[in-house]
C-alpha cells in the first residue's frame, strides 16, 4: 500500500491511532482498520468517487464561528461570508445530492433532505442512556446526522458504519467545517463498511445504534447477535425498525417489493421482535416509542429529486403501500447486553 494511493488516511488518522495505541479498547479493530479502508476505496473503489472527491474538495475554506449540533438542522455559521463564497458553498454541496438524512444548515444553504432525521431523534432521545463520555456506535448511519446529535450530547467517541460512499462525502462536507471550532480532532467518523465488516465480539461500545438495518437484511437474528457482540456488557442498544400490528409470533415477510423496497426481508410485530431480543440473551427489552411514517417525515424535496414516501403508498388508501401492505410502521426498542 503506497502512500501515493493512501489519499484517505488524512480523514482516518486520529482514529487508526485511537484504535492502535497501547491499551485501546478497540484494539483488535485496530489491527484490520487500515486494510479494510484498502479494500472499500481503492480495491472497491465506486466510479463515481472522483466526481464526489471533487465536489467535496471544491468547498471553501471558512473558519466557522459557532457549530450547533443540538438543535433540527446540524448547522454551520460564519455572519460575513460574500455572495461568491456562499454560491461556492450550495454549488458543491448541491453536486454531492442526493441528501436523503438531515436536514442540515450551511452558513446560508439550507439542505432540505428527503427524511427529516430530527423527528426520530426527538422522539428516541429522552429514552435512551446520556450519551455524555459513552463510545458509540451508529450502524447504517447515512450521511452521519444522528451521529453529530450524538457527539452534540456529549459522547466522547462516535463511530459510524455504512457502505455508501456518497454518505462519506457529505458527512466529511459537515466534519470540514465542524472541525475548524476545535484545535482536536473531532472524534466522529464515518467508515465505508456493513455491520458484518466489524470485527465480532469487540464487546467495547457503551451504545450501540441500528436504526432503519434491521429488516434489510436476510438474517435479522445474526444482525442482532452482531449488535450485541459489539456492546459491552451493560451496554444499550437502540434498535428502530419497520414492525407491523400483531401478537407474538407474527411476522410479515414481503413475497416481493415492500413500499416499492427489493431488500426487505423480514417486519416482526414488536412483540415478536422483544422476544427474539430475550432469546439472544438481552435484558430490560423495552418498546419505548412507535409510529406511523408521515409524509411530514419523508418526502421529496429539492435535496432529494426522487420517488418518496407518497409514491409508496395507495393513493387510496394511505394505510397501505402501494403492494397492499401495511404501511410504513416504525418502533423502537432500548434493550441492555
Amino acid at each position: 500500500m503506497s502512500d501515493t494511493i493512501l489519499w484517505y488516511a488524512k480523514y482516518y488518522q486520529d482514529l487508526i491511532d485511537f484504535m492502535q495505541q497501547e491499551g485501546s479498547l478497540l484494539s483488535k479493530w485496530g489491527e484490520v482498520i487500515e486494510q479494510q479502508l484498502f479494500e472499500e476505496y481503492v480495491t472497491n473503489a465506486h466510479g463515481d468517487m472522483a466526481r464526489w472527491q471533487a465536489a467535496y474538495e471544491s468547498l471553501p475554506d471558512i473558519d466557522v464561528t459557532e457549530a450547533l449540533l443540538n438543535q433540527s438542522a446540524i448547522e454551520v455559521r460564519h455572519p460575513e461570508l460574500s455572495a461568491p463564497v456562499e454560491q461556492q458553498v450550495h454549488s458543491g454541496l448541491k453536486n454531492l445530492m442526493p441528501w436523503r438524512k438531515g436536514p442540515f444548515q450551511f452558513f446560508d444553504t439550507h439542505i432540505d433532505t428527503e427524511w427529516r432525521s430530527d423527528f426520530k431523534w426527538d422522539r428516541i432521545k429522552d429514552h435512551i442512556s446520556p450519551l455524555h463520555g459513552r463510545t458509540v456506535l451508529d450502524v447504517g448511519c447515512g450521511s452521519g446526522y444522528h451521529m453529530w446529535r450524538m457527539l452534540g450530547e456529549g459522547a466522547s467517541r462516535v463511530i459510524g458504519v455504512d457502505p455508501s460512499k456518497l454518505f462519506f462525502w457529505q458527512f466529511e462536507a459537515v466534519k470540514k467545517y465542524v472541525q475548524t471550532t476545535s484545535e482536536f480532532p473531532v472524534p466522529v467518523h464515518l467508515l465505508p463498511f456493513k455491520m458484518e465488516d466489524v470485527p465480532a465480539k469487540l464487546k467495547r461500545f457503551d451504545t450501540v445504534f441500528s436504526m432503519g438495518v434491521l429488516y434489510h437484511r436476510r438474517s435479522p437474528l445474526d444482525h442482532l447477535t452482531e449488535l450485541q457482540q459489539a456492546l459491552r456488557p451493560g451496554g444499550e442498544l437502540v434498535l428502530e425498525t419497520l414492525v407491523i400490528e400483531g401478537k407474538e409470533g407474527e411476522v410479515l415477510v414481503p413475497d416481493d417489493r415492500y413500499a416499492m423496497m427489493r431488500n426487505v426481508w423480514f417486519l416482526p410485530s414488536v412483540p415478536t421482535l422483544c422476544q427474539w431480543l430475550r432469546r439472544l440473551g438481552f435484558k430490560d427489552v423495552r418498546m419505548v416509542e412507535q409510529n406511523y411514517t408521515s409524509q411530514d417525515e419523508q418526502r421529496s424535496t429539492d435535496w432529494m429529486g426522487f420517488s418518496s414516501l407518497k409514491d409508496f403508498l395507495d393513493p387510496n388508501d394511505p394505510t397501505k403501500t402501494v403492494e397492499g401492505l401495511p404501511a410504513p410502521l416504525r418502533a423502537t426498542i432500548v434493550a441492555t447486553a
